[in-house]
C-alpha cells in the first residue's frame, strides 16, 4: 500500500493510503477519544468524541471513520474540538446513571475517564427526562442496567458480528432507544451462549457479571465447609492486569499466595482438570478413529460453545466429546477421588472455580454435572470477581511473594497450561493422541500449526497410516462458518477445538477489561497466550497423559481412561434447545 503525506497538529507524517485519520493518529502516537468505537465491528462514528478538524471540511469529522488523502491537515486538539467533545459527554450523562461510587466499573470506565480528562463536573449541565433504571437479572452470569448505557451499540456488535449470536440489538426509536432483546424478552428466555463478549466490549457499568463473591465469602466463614479453589489456566496470565501490571504479565506465584491468603482449604490448579480432559479425550478420539465412531469429534470444554452448539447446530451434538470441561471434571474429582481420599462428605465441600469465562456460572447449574449427587463445582467466580476479592481483603497483590498450589491436585503439564489460548486443548490433544495411536515416544512436541489468533486455522498430519485432518476455530462468528461449510461437504476433518471467545479463554469475558483504547490496537490475544505457550517451553513435564497426578487418578480410581468409572464422573451429555 502507497503511503501519502499529511499533517496532523502542525507536524508531518507519512501514512498508509486509505485508512482513517484515527489509525494514522494512533500510529503517530496521538490519542484521538472514542467510545463507540472498536476496530473492526463497529466503524459507526456515532459517538461524535472523535471529531477532529480537517482543513477544508465544512464539519467536524469522525476521525474513526474518515479516511486520510494526500495533502490532508488534520488538528485534532483545538479549543473547539475540546469544547465540542466536553459537550458530548455533558450530553451524554444528562440521560446517564451517576452512581458512580458504588459502580463495578468505577476508576475503570470509559466514560469518566474522559469527564476527568476534560474537565466535566458533577453539576448537570442539561436536565430533562431520564431512561429508566430497568435491570434484566434473569440470566445466571450477568445483567444489564440501561440507565448506565450510553447507546455506544459496542456490545451489539460483539453479540453480532464477532459471535454471530446475535440476542440483542437496538429497540424503539428516539429518546426512547434502548438495547434489549427482540420484543424487550429476558435475556434469560432467548438463544444467549453466555459468552460474556457484550461485557468485556461495553465502556460503561451498564453490562457486568453477576457478583458471586458474597457467596464465597459465606463458604470461607462457614465452619462446616471445606472450601477449595481451582484457577483456569489463562487466569495466571491476566489477573495482573487488575492490578496494574503488563499484559501478559504471568502472576502464578502470587494469585496462589492471594488465594491462600482468603482463606481457601486448599489452592489447587484447573490445569490438572485440562490434563484429566486430554486422558480421556485422547482416548475418546482414538476410540472413534478406530472403531469408526461419529467424526469430526468436536471439543466440549468451552460452555459457550456448547451452548451455542446445542442452539445453533443440533445435529453436531452427537459430535461433541462427551467429556466434561477441565472446570467440571475438576470439581467431580474433589467431590468424588479426593472426598473419599481425605474422609470429607461431598456436601461439605465447596469447589469455587477461577474462571476467564461468564458461560462458566451458566455451566455449574447444567444437568448431568454433579458426579457425587451434589454439583461438581459450586460457585464460578470470572478474573474480575477474583480482583475484587483481593482488594476488599486489603491484600497487596504486587507486594506478595510467589508460592506454589497444594498438591496432588495442584501438579499440572504444560499441556494443560496451553487449554488458554485458542489451538491449546487442540495441540494438547495431539501431544497425547499421537503418542497413543502410534505407540511410540513423540520427539517433538510443538504443533506449531494451530497455534495463533487467527479465527480458522487447518493442519493435517499423518499418524500412523492415517492422515488426521484437524481444525480450530475461535470466536463463534467463525464457529458457524466453519460448521456451515462441514453441513455442505465443502470441508471434511477427524477432529475439530471450538473457543467461543475470539482468541480463547484469555480473551475471555470474565477477564480483566481493557478500553477500547487498548483493545483496537493491541493483540490481547496474542500476548496473553504467548505468556502461557512460555510456561509450557519452561515444563520438563509436557504431556497430560504423563503426569504423575493421572497415573494415581488411574491406578487408585478410575481404572483405565474410558472406564465405566470415568464415564460416570468425568463425562456428560447435551440437549437440542431453541433456536429463539
Amino acid at each position: 500500500m502507497e503511503n501519502v503525506n499529511i499533517k496532523i497538529n502542525g507536524m508531518p507524517y507519512s501514512v498508509p493510503n486509505g485508512i482513517t485519520i484515527l489509525e494514522a493518529c494512533q500510529m503517530n502516537g496521538i490519542r484521538v477519544p472514542t467510545l463507540c468505537y472498536l476496530k473492526e465491528i463497529n466503524e459507526i462514528g456515532a459517538c461524535r468524541m472523535c471529531v477532529v478538524e480537517v482543513k477544508g471540511a465544512r464539519s467536524l469529522a469522525a476521525a474513526c471513520v474518515y479516511p486520510v488523502n494526500d495533502g490532508m491537515e488534520v488538528t485534532t486538539n483545538s479549543p473547539a474540538l475540546q469544547k465540542s467533545r466536553k459537550a458530548t459527554l455533558e450530553l451524554l450523562l444528562s440521560n446517564h446513571n451517576r452512581s458512580c461510587l458504588s459502580c463495578v466499573r468505577s476508576g475503570d470506565c470509559e466514560l469518566q475517564r474522559l469527564c476527568h480528562e476534560y474537565g466535566v463536573d458533577n453539576e448537570e449541565r442539561y436536565t430533562g427526562e431520564k431512561t429508566p433504571s430497568e435491570i434484566d437479572d434473569s440470566a445466571p452470569h450477568m445483567y444489564r442496567d440501561n440507565s448506565k448505557c450510553i447507546l455506544c451499540r459496542r456490545c451489539v456488535a460483539a453479540c453480532d458480528k464477532l459471535q454471530s449470536v446475535g440476542v440483542i440489538g437496538a429497540n424503539q426509536r428516539g429518546f426512547k432507544t434502548h438495547i434489549g432483546c427482540a420484543f424487550d424478552q429476558d435475556l434469560a428466555d432467548v438463544a444467549c451462549v453466555s459468552c460474556g463478549q457484550c461485557i468485556v466490549a461495553c465502556p460503561t457499568g451498564a453490562l457486568s457479571e453477576k457478583d458471586d463473591t458474597d457467596k464465597v465469602w459465606a463458604a470461607l466463614n462457614d465452619p462446616t465447609k471445606h472450601v477449595v479453589v481451582n484457577t483456569a489456566p489463562s487466569i495466571r496470565v491476566t489477573l495482573g492486569e487488575a492490578f496494574g501490571m503488563p499484559i501478559g504479565t504471568n502472576v502464578t506465584g502470587k494469585m496462589v499466595a492471594a488465594l491462600r491468603r482468603l482463606g481457601f482449604a486448599k489452592v489447587f490448579d484447573t490445569d490438572v482438570g485440562a490434563d484429566l480432559t486430554i486422558v480421556e479425550e485422547a482416548n475418546e478420539f482414538v476410540e472413534r478413529v478406530q472403531n469408526g465412531g461419529k467424526l469430526p469429534m468436536i471439543t466440549s470444554c468451552s460452555p459457550g460453545w456448547v451452548k451455542f452448539c446445542e442452539h445453533n447446530f443440533p445435529d453436531f451434538i452427537d459430535n461433541l466429546s462427551s467429556c466434561k470441561s477441565p472446570q467440571q471434571m475438576f470439581g467431580a474429582v474433589v467431590k468424588t477421588w479426593y472426598a473419599e481420599k481425605n474422609g470429607l462428605d461431598p456436601k461439605d465441600i465447596v469447589v469455587v472455580s477461577i474462571m476467564p469465562c461468564t458461560a462458566k456460572k451458566f455451566e455449574v447449574g447444567r444437568d448431568d454435572e454433579d458426579a457425587a449427587g451434589v454439583p461438581d463445582v459450586d460457585i464460578a467466580l470470572t478474573t474480575r470477581e477474583l480482583a475484587r476479592m483481593i482488594n476488599r481483603a486489603g491484600i497487596e497483590f504486587a507486594a506478595l511473594p510467589d508460592e506454589e498450589f497444594d498438591v496432588p491436585l495442584g501438579i499440572a503439564s504444560g499441556a494443560g497450561h496451553i487449554f488458554g489460548a485458542t489451538g491449546g486443548v487442540m495441540e494438547a490433544a495431539l501431544r497425547t493422541a499421537v503418542e497413543t495411536l502410534t505407540g511410540d515416544k513423540l520427539e517433538k512436541l510443538d504443533f506449531t500449526d494451530v497455534r495463533g489468533t487467527k479465527g480458522i486455522k487447518e493442519a493435517s498430519y499423518h499418524v500412523a497410516g492415517i492422515d488426521v485432518k484437524v481444525a480450530v476455530v475461535s470466536g463463534l462468528a467463525n464457529a458457524r462458518a466453519l460448521l456451515e461449510k462441514v453441513q455442505k461437504g465443502e470441508a471434511e476433518y477427524h477432529f475439530i477445538e471450538v473457543m467461543a471467545c475470539p482468541g480463547g479463554c484469555v480473551n475471555g469475558g470474565g477477564q480483566p477489561t481493557q478500553p477500547a483504547s487498548v483493545r483496537n490496537f493491541t493483540d490481547l490475544a496474542g500476548i496473553r497466550a504467548k505468556a502461557l505457550y512460555d510456561a509450557d517451553a519452561g515444563l520438563e513435564l509436557r504431556q497430560s497423559h504423563k503426569s504423575p497426578v493421572m497415573k494415581v487418578l488411574y491406578d487408585e480410581y478410575f481404572g483405565k481412561p474410558g472406564s465405566h468409572k470415568a464415564h460416570e464422573v468425568l463425562h456428560t451429555t447435551y440437549v437440542a434447545r431453541s433456536r429463539f
